[in-house]
């Protein structure tokens, strides 16, 4: 860009960084024209006719205006801030925006209206409050996570996602594939108002384990389908790592782990400071632990999951029953899970107070989907 053209907006897109790319938004009679910089100092142009809009509100203070337009691979969504650039908007979009325009800018006048509410009945005591708990407290974190727009926590779990299959070996098709999208389908079918767009891989490895990024990727490792007695078992492990994206438990752990000045610069609305912050997660992301309470929470609501979706929910028990006998000897104080006989305990009573429903069976037979991964069938006597 040129030095008298500084970005004013922010934009988002499939083949843009994740944090969003700075650009420069310039209003024409027809639309938009907006300039991208490059690090080689070369510009790029969009231009982008009023008619292929959809208004909204958003940001951290939902004092941004919200701009999207295209499908697919060529979906962009703006973020315009600066006052005069909304007003420049508001003067030249055409009638046909201007409803979600005033929807879009009444949202804004109530946030703002309450925000001054909160800081003049509150004021400094907030940041008190918060620099005098500890960074980790529940409450604190929740608030945060909450003033994140799922779209960025979906470009931050997309790019270690891609990171870590890059070193793997993925499996692109086969019985086993075929089954894990069936499960996943199955289940994403019973989330209402889901954000997620749930992408679930299998990684060749005899680790017997699946875990969840923010943003709605999951990884599942061919050692624990090669360990599972069913299809339900699995299902049940599923059921599980989606309520980790689910409850956003992985932008939880993220906000503890950056410390008490995430917290603060997400509550205040830093959007800089948060990005800031969001760079230094990078592929940490794939050694975050979940804690007890995130763990029982994800055990119980992805119980719940695999009942509304007619799967048997006694497959994610014996599953948790088999994983118990490594538990053996081991101390549950000594971990920050806990311990699977002890799961496995917590969800026999939930599924006891839950009514009985008729079950569907998937469409693939388990035997084929092991056979397929090597696993030999069980002789019968």
């Amino acid at each position: 860009m040129t030095t008298t053209d500084s970005p004013n907006a922010l934009c988002f897109g499939e083949e843009l960084p994740a944090s969003g790319a700075p650009c420069f938004v310039q209003i024409e009679g027809h639309g938009l024209t907006i300039t991208f910089g490059s690090e080689s100092g070369k510009e790029a142009q969009e231009t982008v006719p009023f008619s292929a809009f959809a208004v909204s509100a958003g940001g951290l203070d939902h004092d941004h205006l919200v701009l999207k337009w295209g499908e697919g691979l060529l979906a962009r969504t703006l973020y315009l801030k600066h006052p005069d650039l909304i007003r420049a908007f508001r003067e030249a979009a055409p009638d046909h925006l201007s409803q979600p325009f005033e929807q879009a800018a009444e949202r804004v006048r109530q946030v703002r209206h309450r925000h001054r509410v909160m800081w003049a009945s509150v004021g400094g005591s907030i940041l008190a409050v918060v620099l005098g708990l500890w960074f980790g407290a529940d409450l604190l974190v929740e608030m945060a996570v909450s003033r994140i727009p799922v779209e960025w926590e979906q470009k931050l779990g997309e790019a270690a996602y891609k990171d870590f299959l890059s070193h793997q070996d993925v499996m692109k098709e086969g019985p086993a594939v075929k089954a894990v999208e069936e499960m996943t389908q199955r289940l994403a079918e019973q989330i209402p108002n889901n954000p997620y767009k749930f992408q679930v891989t299998v990684v060749k490895s005899d680790v017997v384990n699946a875990f969840a990024l923010p943003g709605g990727y999951v990884v599942v490792f061919t050692g624990l389908m090669k360990k599972a007695d069913s299809g339900e078992e699995v299902a049940g492990v599923l059921g599980h790592e989606l309520n980790h994206v689910l409850q956003r438990h992985g932008m939880e752990r993220i906000v503890k782990n950056l410390g008490i000045m995430a917290v603060v610069a997400i509550i205040v609305g830093d959007q800089q400071g948060l990005i800031g912050l969001m760079r230094q997660v990078g592929v940490e992301l794939l050694t975050l632990k979940f804690d007890r309470a995130q763990e029982m929470e994800a055990d119980l609501t992805g119980l719940q999951l695999v009942y509304r979706a007619k799967i048997d929910p006694k497959g994610m028990i014996t599953f948790f029953q088999k994983l118990s006998e490594k538990d053996e000897g081991r101390l549950e104080w000594l971990s920050t899970h806990p311990m699977s006989s002890v799961r496995a305990d917590r969800l026999k009573a939930e599924l006891a107070a839950l009514p009985r429903r008729s079950l569907e069976p998937f469409t693939f037979q388990w035997s084929e989907v092991q056979g397929a991964l090597g696993v030999s069938p069980v002789a019968v006597p």
